[in-house]
C-alpha cells in the first residue's frame, strides 16, 4: 500500500484566501498574561477585505488576551483529520457593540451566506452583546497536508 506523502505548498495571498474562505473550522491562538498560549476552537470566516473574522463575547479569555496583546494565530483546517491546513498570523482588533453590528453581518455572510431576516439578526447580536474579532493577515505558512516525508515514502 503506497504511503501518503506530506505536502507544503507556498502560496500567494489570493491563493491563501481562496483556500481558507470555505473552511470555517478554525483554532485561534492568543497569548495569556503569563505568556502561555490560549487555544480556542471557533468558527471563522474571511471578510470582503481579506481579514479573518470571529464572533465572540467581550468577557471571553481570547477577547481579553487580544485586547492586551493583539498578536493572533489562526489554524484553518478541514472537516477530516488529514485534510489540508494552513497557519495564519496577524494583528487582531476587537470590535464591541454597537460598532460590531455591521461587521457581525459580514461575519455571518462569510460563513453562512444570507440570513432570512437581517433586522432580527442585528437585534439578536445587540441583545447578546456580541463582539467581533477581526485579524489582519500579516504572514502565513504553507498550505500543508500530513503524511510521510518524501524521503520515507517507500
Amino acid at each position: 500500500m503506497p504511503r501518503k506523502i506530506a505536502t507544503a505548498d507556498h502560496v500567494e495571498l489570493e491563493q491563501l484566501l481562496e483556500f481558507v474562505r470555505p473552511r470555517h473550522k478554525v483554532t485561534l491562538v492568543t497569548t495569556r498574561q503569563d505568556g502561555r498560549p490560549q487555544v480556542s476552537p471557533v468558527s471563522g470566516g474571511i471578510d470582503d477585505e481579506g481579514r479573518v473574522v470571529i464572533s465572540t463575547y467581550p468577557g471571553r479569555a481570547k477577547t481579553a488576551n487580544l485586547r492586551r496583546d493583539p498578536r493572533a494565530t489562526v489554524l484553518f483546517h478541514g472537516d477530516d483529520w488529514d485534510d489540508a491546513y494552513v497557519q495564519v498570523d496577524g494583528t487582531a482588533e476587537v470590535i464591541d457593540m454597537p460598532e460590531a453590528v455591521e461587521p457581525l453581518v459580514d461575519y455571518y455572510r462569510s460563513i453562512a451566506g444570507e440570513h432570512p431576516d437581517w433586522d432580527e439578526y442585528r437585534e439578536a447580536m445587540a441583545k447578546q452583546g456580541k463582539s467581533l474579532i477581526r485579524i489582519t493577515i500579516e504572514r502565513w505558512g504553507p498550505v500543508a497536508t500530513g503524511g510521510f516525508p518524501p524521503e520515507h515514502a517507500d
